[in-house]
């Protein structure tokens, strides 16, 4: 099997290239990565000399690009992560958004339908739902209506939505999985969980927004990426699986767990203003992927311990992030007290 993974040197891509290509050893995965500033090769160091595993640097709106390598490698399957991801990127400046997450997926279906594959899994989030109610017996399921809040929700739905037309209008072979936010090794240090872990271990504030009472359903990186391999190889054809943790916790829960954990002052914590459009909670229901046969390993407990030693053995790949480029951004979105 010939297998594309998109976006493989971003955090939930790279998690998932490293896991096919361990578990899959008679797969060839080949990881198509433009290199955007949260894309990083290092963490590919253990299998880049491995006969399976084929790295590519490609735009995935490159149309020439893109159909060429597939008429050169003649995938069979196409497991797509690539995106631009980060909410706060997306108030600042949307249109890469959309040339990214909605052309971008569009080309990589015209290749698919144009040389022909035996599946095309599509890797979704649970912001194209929207928002729910603090109520606690609320979740997201497959059937959820779409009504995104956000430019980056808004560039994945539509990506979601060609994908459906698709497979309605050409009988393309796809899936699509919406995930909750996921969190691991290799987190690029701007979302939530790596940027608290490494300014708590700096002793540096750590900014939440609001209130902090946002609540997000976490889900460990390996478990997305057991769940994704399920769905390829298991998924009925044209279906969509939520993939959750049951693991919902507000912002500031995490954050002080975070801190509590490496026995620092809860005084390190920032409350800035809000998030423009910051949906209040995200909660998803994975029974029908469950009743397919996944189940995750991690629980948050365990999980969160576990992501944390992971950034204290590994401080040098997290520190050569947060300088330069990173720390103006960082400086330009929070208006931290210095």
């Amino acid at each position: 099997m010939r297998v594309l993974v998109t976006g493989g040197a971003g955090f939930i891509g790279g998690n998932f290239v490293q896991y096919m290509v361990d578990k899959y050893p008679d797969y060839t995965v080949c990881n198509l990565d433009k290199l955007t500033y949260a894309g990083d090769l290092t963490k590919h160091q253990s299998i880049e000399a491995k006969e399976n595993y084929s790295f590519v640097q490609a735009d995935v709106a490159d149309r020439e690009s893109i159909m060429a390598l597939f008429e050169k490698e003649q995938f069979d399957y196409v497991i797509h992560f690539a995106a631009e991801s980060h909410v706060d990127r997306s108030i600042e400046d949307p249109e890469i958004f959309i040339k990214t997450n909605v052309q971008g997926t569009q080309v990589l279906l015209d290749a698919s339908k144009t040389f022909g594959i035996n599946k095309f899994v599509h890797v979704s989030t649970d912001e194209v739902y929207g928002e729910l109610t603090f109520d606690c017996k609320t979740f997201f399921t497959e059937e959820t209506p779409l009504q995104p809040n956000s430019p980056y929700s808004a560039s994945k739905a539509s990506s979601d939505m060609l994908v459906r037309a698709y497979h309605e209008t050409y009988n393309l072979p796809v899936n699509i999985t919406r995930c909750s936010n996921n969190y691991g090794p290799y987190h690029f240090p701007e979302k939530l969980i790596p940027l608290t872990i490494s300014r708590v271990l700096n002793e540096e504030k750590v900014p939440v927004y609001g209130e902090g009472d946002n609540i997000r359903d976490w889900l460990h990186v390996y478990d997305h990426c057991t769940a994704i391999d399920l769905v390829m190889h298991e998924g009925r054809v044209g279906e969509v699986y939520n993939v959750g943790g049951h693991n919902e916790r507000t912002n500031l829960e995490v954050v002080k767990t975070i801190i509590n954990s490496l026995n620092k002052s809860e005084e390190l914590i920032e409350f800035v203003k809000d998030r423009l459009g910051h949906d209040k909670r995200y909660a998803i229901d994975p029974t029908k992927l469950e009743k397919l046969g996944w189940k995750p390993k991690y629980n948050f407990d365990t999980g969160i311990n576990q992501t944390i030693q992971w950034y204290i053995a590994n401080k040098d790949w997290w520190k050569q992030i947060i300088s330069g480029e990173y720390q103006k951004y960082f400086d330009h979105q929070y208006d931290l007290k210095k």
